[in-house]
């Protein structure tokens, strides 16, 4: 017996939600509620006293937001991408609101007709979900990922403010121009938010491209550098040249140069390709023959593939050590201090082995590669990749002033 009041309420929130979602709140009556859920009316009044009490438990109970928000907390330790995660947080949130768009306009549209005690579960729904995306944005700010001006739970609130400002305006109005579409909003809502009310510390910069975090300064190298460095590395023997090429050609992070196998190069006359292997995901980049307006042999003629050739050992690592072992991170750090020696940036610093992954970003880009592919031949989203579309824009413009100066009268 003691279980047939709490299976009778389900029931009435239940039918309240699936009538309040096709129809709206106004348009619903308790007769409908009470007959959908097979109680008598008397007994939602019982429970609820009347229709906006019955709004306000359906209001209390949803799980949805809660459930969100408990998700993106978790993805806190560790942090991940931070794009991807907030990304993620505003994409489910969206679904979840798309599920219920009459009930959406109705609550928007007959909030002034609701009790107070209604508006003050709306209130506190909204800060419900805001406490979650505070607490994920207050631990990755901890953990010293991100920069920001402005306290955890004041982001929050113009994270869902601007998601569900965006399910108002969609479930509202029709032919509005303001966006291309829920990706497209998505997409500019996370890197604006990111780039405009947080930042990503210097801290979280790693020098891998592919990984959680990316340097938010930019430092290519200039040509002529690069190749007395790819000159450096060809007099320290076939093996270095073979590095030396890839770092500048293929646009890898020392990481995944010293994970190479020999079966992860791919060539032929149209192209020459290395398959980089993480956990859960493969892709390909291509080694490009051409670096900073030099070229360096053929798709089937390089430093790399020579480096192979030469090859009269069994060891499947594409890189070896002094012992015939696969070569170490440390080991490649060794070697490009050895072809750098001497040699220093525009910035009076000697080169770090973590620009020449940078300088192929910035050369690609400037060659015309858009950023969604550049997103994918470094697994990379389009908010890491753009303070590499920023220093393209400044050298285009930087050429182009020289062209100008350049024509005579």
């Amino acid at each position: 017996m003691s279980s047939q009041p709490l299976s009778t309420r389900q029931r009435l929130i239940e039918a309240a939600l699936e009538l309040f979602t096709a129809q709206g709140v106004s348009s619903t009556t308790t007769r409908q509620i009470a007959e959908k859920a097979e109680v008598n009316e008397v007994t939602l009044f019982r429970n609820f006293g009347n229709k906006h009490g019955l709004l306000l438990a359906v209001l209390e109970e949803s799980a949805a937001f809660k459930n969100l928000g408990e998700s993106l907390v978790r993805r806190a330790t560790p942090p991940g991408n931070v794009y991807q995660a907030l990304k993620d947080y505003a994409s489910d949130s969206l679904h979840a609101l798309e599920r219920v768009p009459e009930f959406v306009r109705s609550v928007v549209g007959e909030a002034d007709q609701f009790p107070a005690e209604n508006r003050r579960a709306l209130g506190r729904g909204v800060t419900e979900a805001n406490r979650y995306v505070a607490q994920y944005l207050a631990t990755v700010i901890q953990q010293g990922h991100l920069n920001t001006y402005l306290p955890a739970e004041k982001l929050a609130s113009l994270l869902n403010g601007m998601i569900l400002g965006y399910a108002v305006i969609e479930f509202t109005s029709e032919f509005h121009e303001l966006w291309e579409d829920r990706d497209d909003f998505l997409e500019n809502l996370v890197e604006l938010f990111l780039h405009g009310a947080m930042s990503f510390s210097a801290e979280s910069a790693t020098e891998s491209l592919s990984g959680s975090f990316i340097t938010r300064e930019v430092a290519d190298l200039p040509a002529g550098l690069v190749h007395e460095i790819l000159r450096q590395a060809r007099k320290s023997g076939v093996q270095d040249y073979a590095l030396a090429y890839v770092l500048f050609g293929g646009g890898l992070s020392v990481t995944e140069i010293v994970n190479l196998q020999r079966s992860h190069q791919i060539y032929d006359t149209q192209g020459h390709f290395l398959q980089i292997t993480t956990p859960g995901f493969v892709r390909q980049v291509p080694v490009n023959q051409w670096i900073l307006g030099n070229r360096y042999g053929s798709y089937t003629n390089n430093p790399l593939t020579k480096w192979l050739k030469s090859r009269k050992d069994s060891q499947p690592a594409m890189f070896l050590n002094g012992s015939g072992q696969p070569i170490s991170e440390s080991e490649l750090q060794v070697h490009w201090r050895t072809w750098t020696e001497g040699l220093l940036t525009p910035q009076g610093q000697p080169p770090a082995i973590a620009q020449a992954q940078q300088t192929w970003c910035v050369e690609m880009l400037m060659r015309g590669i858009s950023l969604e592919n550049l997103s994918i031949l470094t697994a990379c989203d389009r908010s890491q990749l753009q303070p590499y579309a920023k220093r393209a824009r400044e050298k285009a413009a930087l050429e182009q002033a020289i062209r100008l100066d350049h024509k005579t009268g």
